[in-house]
């Protein structure tokens, strides 16, 4: 008996060495957990946010513009028929006046109708000649009152028109400003964030190994200084280039206009698209190109729209280091040079 629980004893203390063991080298090669005072997932959702409340303030701002210089237009042109037609009308109403007055002084004398008619219809026809008569010089100068009213009330509303265009034109270029200055915040923070982390890893990989991960690979900027339209224009004729021949072949302003919207490096979806599943040839669910948790979409522009936003959301915009620990825990060091690579392409 005592042998047994010796024996159990030993199998129990040789159990918790293995684990010990287990734990200590998992502890050892897991990547160092950044303590940082500030979350930088927390601020990138927040200026995530923010950039798509000014991304769609910008937009509203340009439906509206381009809506009022549809109404200028259609003012304009109205505008142009009235006084066209108002002085043919003037010239009517004059002949009009001209009739009324001479019907007032000559006077209406029905006994004088009574005594020359030759019978009663005689008589009604003659009455009723005169009143279409009148009735029709009347319509004629109230035409003309009508007409030159409705010319007064469409010169201004063509003026308010002008007015509320030229207000919203000025909201259109202010947030449009602070939607650039908000990119570029985002793209500054999580470049110098991934910079950061880039140095501590490499940092760390040198002190274990004596080598380290390598530096950041340079991809370029981007030009947040543009118009939305110019910015979608540029980038759409370069993704497009890039998924030429995939299932995602013209798709290239839907990511461009994503990326405008919620301040991503327009070359970061594609080129995730591409090493996931080779640009939508291989999707393990419907239209999610992006190995992008369990979800499906109906469409392209749906799964673009919501992988671009979480792109912002939860990755700061870019590839980076921590971003590609996050997206690709296993096989981070692969897919952040495979990622990086391939947006360099476009």
């Amino acid at each position: 008996m005592p042998q047994v629980i010796a024996k159990k004893t030993k199998i129990f203390f040789l159990t918790i060495a293995l684990i010990c063991g287990f734990v200590v080298v998992s502890l050892i090669n897991t990547p160092t957990a950044f303590a940082d005072n500030t979350n930088i997932d927390e601020l990138l959702s927040e200026t995530g946010a923010r950039l798509e409340e000014t991304a769609k303030a910008y937009d509203e701002a340009v439906t509206k513009v381009e809506a009022l210089k549809k109404e200028i237009e259609d003012n304009e042109k109205k505008i142009s028929e009235l006084e066209a037609e108002i002085p043919v009308q003037e010239e009517k109403g004059a002949v009009a006046m001209k009739s009324l007055y001479k019907r007032q002084q000559e006077g209406f004398s029905l006994i004088n109708m009574i005594l020359e008619s030759n019978s009663l219809d005689e008589f009604l026809s003659s009455i009723d000649y005169i009143n279409t008569i009148h009735q029709s010089n009347v319509n004629e100068v109230v035409r003309l009152r009508v007409l030159k009213s409705d010319l007064e009330e469409t010169k201004q509303a063509l003026e308010d028109n002008k007015a509320a265009a030229d207000a919203e034109m000025v909201l259109a270029q202010e947030t449009l400003k602070e939607a650039q200055e908000a990119r570029e915040a985002a793209q500054r923070l999580a470049a110098e964030e991934a910079a950061r982390r880039a140095a501590a890893l490499d940092a760390e990989a040198r002190q274990q190994s004596g080598g380290g991960i390598g530096g950041p690979i340079v991809i370029g900027g981007v030009d947040w200084a543009l118009s939305r339209d110019e910015f979608v224009n540029a980038w759409a004729a370069r993704i497009d280039a890039y998924l030429a021949g995939s299932p995602l072949t013209g798709q290239g302003r839907t990511f461009a206009a994503a990326a405008w919207n919620y301040g991503v490096d327009p070359r970061f979806s594609p080129a995730i698209s591409c090493i996931e599943s080779s640009k939508g040839r291989y999707c393990f669910l419907q239209h999610n190109a992006w190995g992008w948790g369990n979800i499906s979409w109906g469409s392209w522009e749906d799964a673009i729209d919501t992988h671009v936003r979480g792109l912002a959301n939860g990755y700061g915009g870019t590839v980076s280091v921590w971003g590609a620990q996050k997206y690709c825990p296993p096989n981070w060091e692969h897919w952040y040079s495979s990622v990086s690579s391939e947006m360099s392409r476009i």
